[in-house]
């Protein structure tokens, strides 16, 4: 069984977000609401929610006050924040309480379906994991680990032209390093540095191709912080260093021309 608490002060709004809610849930889940920050913190000790739907500017204590409370006895649940302000300090005070989504008002319903859809995915997924070591023996089913993995990939492809350590991506998926770089390996095919790599090299090449930019800003573009790297990456993959690659195309492309 799956918990939700929607805390939200404004009622035609706390009623759509309900709705919502409501549409993804199965029947023996549970949704909770109320309409104030200590409300929130009283509800949150009560039923100990796996998702936490939090408007920001709400009675009492405000949402990030009250989740600071909260994730003394909650440490694990998923939040989604909602606010109708892009404060950066908002912002900057949700990602130290380990917010996982954070929308902006008004929010368009299909947009709050999609992300509270993937919380409650995550939370579905990760139930499965609860008080199990990870460990060679240990085997997930199948539809979990291609989930993870399929969420992965898609956070790499949107991020890979930045700098993407492991340790970020997996947890995007709220999974061990070691676990998920196993499981990426497995689902795969090629380890995930390998992966993450080969699409920086692709776009590497495209830019050689395209642009006159000298290599070390196309290593920037592709997220390597040292070039030297790049360049070994590079001749690992294409035979040849990225200067040599460039003369190669420009005179493929004379001889077609």
């Amino acid at each position: 069984m799956s918990v939700v608490l929607i805390v939200e002060d404004e009622i035609l709004e706390l009623e759509f977000l309900k709705s919502i809610v409501a549409e993804e849930l199965l029947a023996k889940d549970k949704i909770i609401t109320c309409q104030s920050g200590i409300q929130a913190v009283k509800l949150a000790k009560q039923y100990r929610p796996d998702i936490i739907v939090m408007d920001i500017l709400i009675p009492e204590k405000d949402g990030l006050q009250a989740l600071q409370e909260i994730r003394k006895f909650l440490p694990q649940a998923c939040v989604l924040i909602l606010s109708a302000y892009s404060d950066f300090s908002y912002a900057q005070t949700a990602i130290r309480l380990r917010v996982q989504e954070y929308l902006l008002k008004p929010i368009k319903p299909s947009i709050f379906k999609q992300v509270f859809h993937d919380l409650l995915n995550t939370v579905t997924t990760c139930k499965i994991h609860d008080n199990e070591e990870i460990d060679e023996e240990i085997m997930e089913p199948k539809t979990d680990q291609i989930y993870f993995i399929e969420k992965a990939i898609k956070y790499i492809h949107d991020n890979f032209k930045q700098k993407l350590p492991l340790q970020l991506v997996s947890s995007y998926v709220f999974l061990n390093p070691q676990y998920f770089s196993r499981i990426f390996k497995k689902e795969v095919g090629v380890s995930y540095i390998d992966y993450v790599n080969k699409l920086k090299i692709e776009h590497a090449c495209k830019l050689l191709e395209t642009t006159n930019y000298p290599a070390y800003r196309i290593s920037s573009e592709c997220g390597f912080t040292d070039p030297s790297y790049f360049n070994r990456v590079f001749v690992q993959q294409m035979n040849m260093t990225p200067k040599a690659y460039r003369r190669k195309h420009l005179c493929d492309s004379a001889d077609n021309g």
